[in-house]
């Protein structure tokens, strides 16, 4: 009902104190980091100088009583006088004199304080001396028996990638017979309604900035109980500027994140995160279009759940889907993915990555766990095996964002190479200490996890491979392919490849005959030559795994069609 500017004078004139900008007045950074940067947050005040007379001038949020006196000078060792100051003013005065701390913490701190579960370090020396060994034993073994070396690698792949296939297909099935569960209803009175953080990383999309501004502006979620902070990078000038051009709402913030390696989302996020005040915390990215309504929904699914409810994820829906055939095959696997594959993964306790957007977390549990991991490119995938190894669960929330999807081949490979690599990165990460997983899972949780997380990218490296190998089958005569692999290997490895595929259509076409879509159907029969991108897709993101570990792949996914538009 009113601006900040008039809320700051109303407060000074009420508590009889000076109103101050924060922004201009000059604060002694010194002093201000003589104490935690985490007591100023939450408690709303931040000393500003010392005083000729003695005492510390301080800036405060909340009507500085008695109380509030004596507390903040038994903390300063100072007598005090007190200035009137908003809380977002506050709260950026603390960024600015810690903005070292908060760029290592946002950085390095889950390196700094359990390096184990870091992507920072892509091999650890343990996993390098094994992985050493098994390549001296593979070449052992091909210098005194190509044909057994052959046969072993090939049975081995093979069973990964059957193994792979089958467990998502058992998954599919068991989402696909499970009821849904019935959406709980979202009009909690707006008392109630606790207060509410987005967090918007962006970085070199000025264009999208005012659809994004406008899209977040119609969140159906009172405003004095919602803060938007818009994460820019701090040399990206010409986001900033088409954010303050478009005149966004009051309670939309920039949160300026420091110049600093890696320049990923998590990184921005946990900046972010340092910052937010809101009990509940959900990710959006700039071009996505959450339902107008999914705060509410997304409050109201953790009101019916239990305290083991970290995150709560929206469903996605791609607003070009049907631009193109490849875009219709990304439609079709998120739909078979999201629907079926995730909800009884979520059911089992099995490791549920979060979705990257549209992710809704309770703050506390995130901070628990520690934010995000900024060196880990798939960063929704460790964090989800993070939630399942510390008692955490995600669930599904009945509500859609809608997003485009990456429209051409190349925007598909940058997209899904990253995801490979974050794939690789957290089976990396999280085999550094199997015992101590298992002790944390139980073995069953433990085996469907690694079924996901690891033998999902090795699934996808194994595609080429094995087309080579059937069309060496073809072309070569049999008893020149005998002297490297045996028959019953080629035949096996083929076999289960073919098994392996076949399982994938079937779980692509789920959707569509439920729906009785037979064009979709139809679609889905060309899974086998999507999976060859995801294949080309995924080399790429493991060369990239020893040569650009940290390096996050922008993905532009081509023009936006928006379905509301008729388009």
């Amino acid at each position: 009902m009113v601006d900040s500017a008039v809320l700051l004078k109303v407060m000074a004139r009420a508590w009889k104190v000076a109103p101050v900008d924060l922004t201009t007045i000059g604060i002694d950074r010194d002093l201000v980091r003589q104490w935690p940067a985490e007591r100023y947050l939450r408690e709303n005040w931040v000393p500003v100088r010392d005083q000729s007379n003695g005492s510390v001038l301080v800036a405060t949020a909340r009507e500085p009583d008695a109380a509030r006196t004596a507390t903040i000078a038994s903390v300063l060792e100072s007598p005090v006088e007190f200035v009137a100051a908003t809380s977002w003013d506050i709260r950026s005065a603390v960024k600015r004199s810690f903005k070292a701390e908060i760029a290592a913490d946002g950085t390095t701190e889950r390196w700094r304080t359990n390096p184990s579960l870091s992507a920072r370090v892509v091999v650890s020396n343990g996993q390098a001396v094994g992985g050493i060994l098994f390549g001296l034993v593979l070449f052992t073994l091909a210098v005194l028996s190509p044909s057994a070396m052959g046969a072993v690698v090939v049975a081995t792949a093979s069973a990964g990638f059957l193994a792979a296939a089958t467990f998502v297909l058992v998954m599919a099935v068991r989402g696909e017979r499970a009821d849904t569960p019935n959406a709980p209803d979202s009009r909690i009175l707006d008392d109630l309604l606790p207060l509410y953080t987005v967090l918007v990383p962006v970085f070199r999309q000025a264009s999208a900035v005012p659809r994004m501004i406008a899209t977040l502006s119609r969140l159906d979620y009172p405003a004095d109980r919602l803060e938007v902070l818009i994460l820019v990078e701090e040399e990206d000038r010409a986001t900033r500027d088409a954010i303050l051009a478009a005149t966004p709402p009051p309670g939309f913030r920039i949160v300026t994140v420091p110049a600093g390696a890696p320049e990923t989302r998590p990184r921005a996020c946990n900046v972010g995160l340092f910052v937010a005040r809101g009990e509940l915390l959900v990710v959006y990215g700039a071009d996505h279009v959450p339902a107008p309504d999914q705060l509410r929904r997304a409050v109201a699914a953790f009101a019916h759940a239990g305290g083991d409810l970290a995150c709560v994820q929206a469903s996605i829906s791609y607003s070009n889907a049907h631009d193109n055939v490849l875009t219709r095959l990304v439609a079709l696997e998120r739909s078979s993915w999201a629907d079926r594959v995730l909800p009884a993964l979520g059911r089992s306790r099995f490791a549920v990555p979060a979705g990257g957007t549209s992710e809704h977390f309770r703050t506390a549990a995130l901070i628990e766990l520690g934010g995000w991991d900024p060196y880990n490119v798939s960063e929704d995938v460790d964090l989800g095996v993070r939630m399942s190894a510390m008692g955490y669960h995600l669930a599904p929330v009945a509500s859609t964002t809608e997003e485009p999807a990456a429209a051409t081949v190349p925007a598909f490979i940058r997209q899904r190479s990253r995801w490979t690599k974050g794939y690789l990165q957290t089976a990396l990460v999280h085999s550094r200490r199997p015992l101590a997983l298992i002790r944390q899972l139980g073995f069953a949780r433990f085996a469907g996890t690694a079924l996901f997380v690891a033998l999902t990218p090795m699934a996808v490296l194994m595609v080429i491979p094995f087309y080579l190998l059937v069309l060496t089958a073809l072309v070569l005569p049999a008893g020149v392919i005998d002297t490297v692999l045996p028959a019953w290997a080629l035949t096996g490895g083929i076999a289960a490849f073919a098994v392996g595929m076949a399982e994938m259509i079937v779980v692509s076409a789920f959707g569509p005959v439920r729906r009785g879509d037979v064009a979709a159907v139809a679609l889905a029969l060309l899974a086998p030559i999507h999976w060859i991108l995801h294949s080309v897709a995924a080399y790429k993101g493991l060369g990239q795994l020893f040569t650009r570990p940290h390096y996050w792949e922008k993905t532009d996914s081509g023009p936006r069609r928006s379905r509301s538009a008729g388009a």
